[in-house]
């Protein structure tokens, strides 16, 4: 890529170009060549040589490189198609029957936590930060004795109890009997109960209870989604925005337990992008986050080091709302994967254009984002 097609960028109307901390005025400077592209924006191409100061530059292409609040440049991310993460069977089960038992699973779950919400919690760690309460556990149990009752030779994957089943079949269930620990244990309301199911690895059909209000006024509300049937909450179907600018954004993300450079890593990009976007929340549930980009009240969530039972049915429930998943360097998503990135699907490029090098540079730097969590003789068509 030349320097030109790299500096391509927007002048914003107050007359500033912004590159990191230094701000330099526009009418000061010659090398700029303006112009509307085909989109009718107004921009200019920077003749680098000519400036009295030197530029930054990138390892990408030993091109400099600029961004402005308004616009972030073109790259090969625009050009990558993605692909669909949803399973394209969901083999001999008839949908109607495995969707239906995925969404009893979750309620039934969520009538766990339910009982639970108001009542005093008995906390327990399975790191410093990390912690487990008792209900996670009634809650998984509950959802087990639904999975087993309706399939009793599939494999299920629980945060709590492992791997349980027959690991030579099809299927394998992801549960999260309480997605958001934390908050659920401080009454703060952000988390979810999640149940998804793969068929040969890739996700079948989801389903994730999300509490909502707060002490004393507790609800629900069911999202649930079908490879190639769409995704819906509370029986209505639903969308992803129609967003088409980061600055017009309201963005979400989340951070591990582990204080590592992948998490701060994140802390810049969640810097960044809160300088670019309208906002980046950090709710501390990741299925109810990927869900809220489902539901279009959010244009996109991304996340290192996840697990299967976080991502499942999220991952699927956004997809059939319309939107885009993949991992945070932009290659394939599966759900055994380290990182990833959900979108409204309009954003995912310009989005990818921090997210991407970022990621890109922990795996130059050693940090492993290679699949993980994958049952040894769990079969799957990717």
């Amino acid at each position: 890529m030349t320097t030109k097609s790299l500096l391509s960028t927007t002048i914003q109307s107050h007359g500033f170009l912004r590159t990191h901390k230094t701000l330099f005025s526009i009418q000061s400077l010659n090398p700029f060549h303006q112009f509307k592209n085909s989109n009718g924006l107004q921009c200019c191409l920077l003749n680098t040589k000519s400036l009295p100061f030197t530029t930054t530059t990138t390892t990408t292409s030993s091109s400099t490189k600029f961004c402005t609040k308004s616009v972030l440049s073109e790259t090969q991310y625009e050009k990558k198609p993605y692909s669909k993460i949803g399973a394209n069977s969901i083999g001999p089960i008839p949908p109607e029957q495995l969707l239906n038992v995925v969404e009893i699973a979750a309620k039934t779950g969520a009538e766990v936590v339910m009982e639970a919400v108001n009542k005093p919690r008995n906390i327990s760690y399975k790191g410093l930060t990390d912690l487990v309460t008792d209900t996670d556990k009634t809650s998984e149990a509950a959802i087990l004795g639904v999975v087993g009752k309706n399939f009793s030779d599939h494999l299920i994957l629980g945060e709590e109890g492992g791997l349980i089943g027959d690991s030579s079949s099809d299927y394998l269930w992801c549960i999260d009997p309480l997605d958001g620990t934390t908050n659920f244990a401080h009454g703060y309301p952000s988390f979810a109960v999640s149940v998804g199911v793969l068929y040969r690895g890739k996700p079948a059909a989801a389903s994730v209870v999300e509490f909502v209000g707060g002490p004393m006024c507790w609800n629900t509300r069911t999202f649930s989604a079908l490879a190639g049937g769409g995704a819906f909450c509370n029986g209505q179907r639903i969308h992803v925005s129609k967003t088409d600018q980061v600055e017009r954004s309201l963005l979400v993300t989340g951070f591990g337990y582990e204080h590592d450079d992948a998490w701060a890593t994140n802390i810049e990009l969640f810097k960044e992008f809160t300088d670019i976007s309208r906002g980046v929340r950090r709710l501390g549930a990741a299925s109810v986050d990927m869900c809220h980009v489902a539901l279009g009240i959010v244009e996109s969530y991304w996340e290192y080091r996840l697990k299967p039972w976080d991502m499942a049915a999220g991952v699927l429930i956004v997809e059939e709302a319309g939107g885009t998943v993949t991992c945070m360097d932009g290659e394939a998503f599966s759900v055994f994967d380290r990182s990833v990135l959900v979108s409204n699907g309009i954003l995912h490029a310009k989005l990818l254009e921090k997210i991407g090098p970022a990621t890109e540079k922990l795996k130059k730097n050693g940090v492993d984002l290679s699949l993980w969590f994958k049952p040894e003789n769990y079969f799957t068509d990717f």
